[in-house]
């Protein structure tokens, strides 16, 4: 709440929306328990209300947007089209028009006729492909299989449902059994006297793993998704509408999206999974206190769950998001857990929850030496923050922390990897930015209606001022976009990567829902995440779609393939407003980029790389597959070819080695998982052919200044 009062400041629209909506709904909720669908309801009116008076661009709620939230809605819950039937669809079709009418008038009619229907087939499903997996599947029939199931029409009966089913568990089992054949080939090769499995036994094995992939998944669905879970999908078929970044969260979904942005969390530091009726400790985290302790280990399985010296509850069929809730809890308390250990003993451990921070989610860096030089890499995965403690960790001082601790190892250039970075706070983003530039303006935000608003950096140091590069991919979106654009804008280092980024140039906000209800007796309502402003460059032009173009463009296996928020149908569209005033460095990055082209030009990898992507570009709309083994399997021969020849840009390793810094080395003797995650991490940095070409390009910019820093050798306009 603290963050949203914060951000909504300066943005008194909002503020009215929230209390014109809470005194509108004060007026009408009352204080009596009520049933799931009244919370039902409540949601739907909640959720349009907010949508139509604070979207940045809010969308008619008519009979179009009822046809596309009805064909969204379908294909969420029923994406292969192995279902739902002709019939289920006719009667669901008299519906298509008026899902406008029945979200302003709370008429939860087609949610619940689908919704039973949708159960009511997966549970018939069990037994199609129970019998189908039952026998041998005849390989010699001459047939094949659509796979592109956004065109296929849904199954006239239930007869050609059960042929579909079998179509799709049939290729299945072809793939799996050629790679086993494949895997059995190699075994006789190491081992002269190994006897090979027969077909038969392959073809056994194969049907035996799908039905336990199938039940797995099918009680995961009966015993892990209640009806809310159901509900948040037909919600978000709806909001989603408005554009693909507005999303209702469930109460569970808040809390992982809140650990997502802040990177902790109050518990044990444990990841769990279910297997079969029981939990399992599949991985403790780095620090944690499970981690600290020594007790609870990987493989253990959780009988019971205690709180301090209460009644321990067995949590035998427990959904696996209740089982986590009841271990979570705040700093300082205990958990008393009951855990059956590998080797079979029972055994009560204790452990006092704790602060755990999810370390993948943080800044890491690297030193990396080319030609007698250091060289600093800080992988950035996204601009994380906690709202709720402003103590905790956030991306902006991990970043500048790292930076000082580079500079102490005398690096002569710095490249931000922000590759797959999806973004995060954009207040973080500003902040960062500065660590690079003097003061000035970063982004510029805008709200309906309102003028462009200039967020600035604020603080005239500089607290970098050598050669910097940027790398960016395809999903580098929104936080990331923001930074590579400020940089670029004012040529303080070279973007490179591929062509553009993804193309996220909007504002979104976290809405609680329950602070419009006084006296709410229906449990937690959630939280929307809502598109509340688009951001620009400061050189006027939007990122929304187009993303940030690379300086330096790598070839990549999506090079050919438009991807992005381009491919979204309810994506805003792209516009431009006036450039802020910004003064870029008098510096030119031509020869660089020259030479970094005529590299990547002359480079068997590249070309490779290049050639790669035609070839999957050329293979997106091959959709038709043979369901005869030997025709399969020429198929797959014609592939291999292929992937044999591409299967050298997997096995590509530079000359470089990656190093972590001393204060981190001087960790890895009491953290041996740190040290394994941090090796890994390295060796995939010896594997990065970008990596590789991003040093020469850094390399070359150290010649532009022929010193230190750009800001001590180089003016600006």
């Amino acid at each position: 709440m603290k963050r949203i009062v914060e951000f909504m400041k300066k943005n008194y629209k909002v503020i009215l929306l929230v209390t014109a909506l809470s005194a509108i709904l004060w007026s009408f909720i009352p204080t009596q328990k009520k049933e799931d669908p009244e919370k039902d309801k409540l949601l739907l009116d909640l959720l349009t209300m907010v949508l139509e008076r604070g979207h940045y661009s809010p969308v008619a709620i008519d009979d179009d947007f009822s046809k596309k939230v009805y064909k969204k809605y379908l294909n969420n819950i029923d994406p292969t089209k192995r279902f739902f039937i002709q019939s289920d669809i006719e009667e669901f079709s008299k519906y298509e028009s008026s899902i406008d009418d029945m979200i302003l008038n709370k008429d939860l009619t087609f949610f619940n006729l689908t919704n039973a229907r949708l159960l009511k087939r997966m549970k018939e499903s069990r037994a199609i492909y129970e019998n189908i997996l039952e026998n041998p599947f005849d390989f010699t029939v001459k047939e094949y299989i659509n796979v592109d199931y956004d065109k296929l029409p849904f199954c006239e009966s239930k007869s050609d449902l059960e042929d579909r089913w079998r179509k799709q568990l049939k290729l299945s089992a072809l793939s799996s059994i050629t790679d086993k054949q494949k895997l059995e080939e190699d075994k006789k090769k190491d081992d002269s006297k190994y006897e090979l499995k027969s077909f038969e036994t392959l073809e056994k094995e194969v049907r035996e793993n799908s039905l336990k992939s199938l039940n797995e998944y099918f009680d995961f669905v009966e015993k892990e998704l209640d009806r809310d879970d159901w509900f948040a999908i037909f919600l978000n078929s709806i909001v989603e509408r408005f554009d693909p970044h507005t999303f209702y969260f469930s109460p569970d979904d808040k809390e992982k999206f809140d650990v997502s942005m802040s990177g902790t969390f109050q518990g044990i530091g444990a990841r769990l999974q279910k297997k079969n009726d029981a939990v399992e400790v599949s991985e403790l985290i780095s620090g944690g206190p499970a981690w600290r302790g020594k007790e609870l280990e990987a493989g253990d399985l959780i009988l019971k769950v205690g709180q301090g010296k209460e009644e321990p509850l067995d949590i035998a069929g427990m959904r696996l998001d209740d089982v986590v809730k009841k271990i979570k809890g705040p700093k300082g308390t205990e958990v008393r857990l009951t855990v059956k250990k590998v080797d079979g003993t029972i055994k009560v451990i204790s452990i006092i929850r704790d602060e755990v921070e999810t370390e993948e989610t943080f800044a890491k860096s690297s030193i990396v030496e080319k030609a007698g030089k250091k060289y600093g890499v800080i992988y950035l995965p996204k601009f994380y923050i906690s709202f709720e403690n402003k103590e905790n960790r956030d991306a902006f001082k991990d970043v500048a922390a790292e930076i000082e601790k580079l500079k102490a190892q005398n690096i002569e250039g710095l490249i931000m990897d922000l590759r797959d970075n999806g973004g995060g706070s954009l207040e973080t983003v500003v902040k960062m930015v500065g660590l690079f530039i003097p003061e000035g303006p970063i982004v510029q935000v805008k709200a309906p209606g309102r003028n462009p608003e200039v967020l600035p950096d604020k603080d005239s140091r500089v607290q970098y001022d050598g050669p910097l590069v940027v790398m960016i991919n395809n999903f580098s979106a929104s936080a990331s976009e923001i930074f590579a654009a400020a940089i670029q804008d004012y040529k303080r280092g070279i973007v490179v990567g591929s062509k553009h980024s993804y193309g996220k140039g909007t504002v979104q906000n976290v809405i609680d829902l329950n602070q419009f209800i006084r006296g709410n007796s229906y449990g937690d309502l959630g939280a929307l995440k809502t598109t509340i402003q688009k951001f620009y460059r400061i050189n006027g032009g939007s990122t929304q779609r187009e993303g940030v173009k690379s300086d330096i463009v790598f070839p990549d296996r999506f090079s050919y393939l438009d991807m992005g928020e381009r491919d979204e149908e309810s994506a805003l569209p792209w516009d431009k407003i006036a450039p802020a005033k910004y003064q870029p460095l008098s510096v030119s990055y031509d020869n660089v980029i020259a030479n970094s082209k005529k590299r990547i030009a002359s480079n068997p990898t590249f070309n490779l790389i290049n050639e790669n992507a035609k070839w999957i570009f050329e293979r997106k709309d091959e959709n038709d597959f043979s369901l005869n083994l030997i025709d399969f399997k020429k198929e797959i021969d014609q592939t291999d070819l292929k992937i044999k020849k591409f299967k050298v840009i997997s096995e590509y390793k530079n000359q470089y080695v990656f190093h972590s810094l001393p204060d981190e080395i001087a960790l890895f003797e009491k953290d041996t998982l740190l040290k394994q995650k941090r090796e890994r991490w390295h060796e995939e940095m010896q594997k990065d052919i970008y990596l590789e070409e991003t040093l020469n390009v850094i390399s070359d910019m150290k010649s532009l200044t022929k010193g230190k820093g750009f800001y001590q050798k180089l003016s600006m306009n």
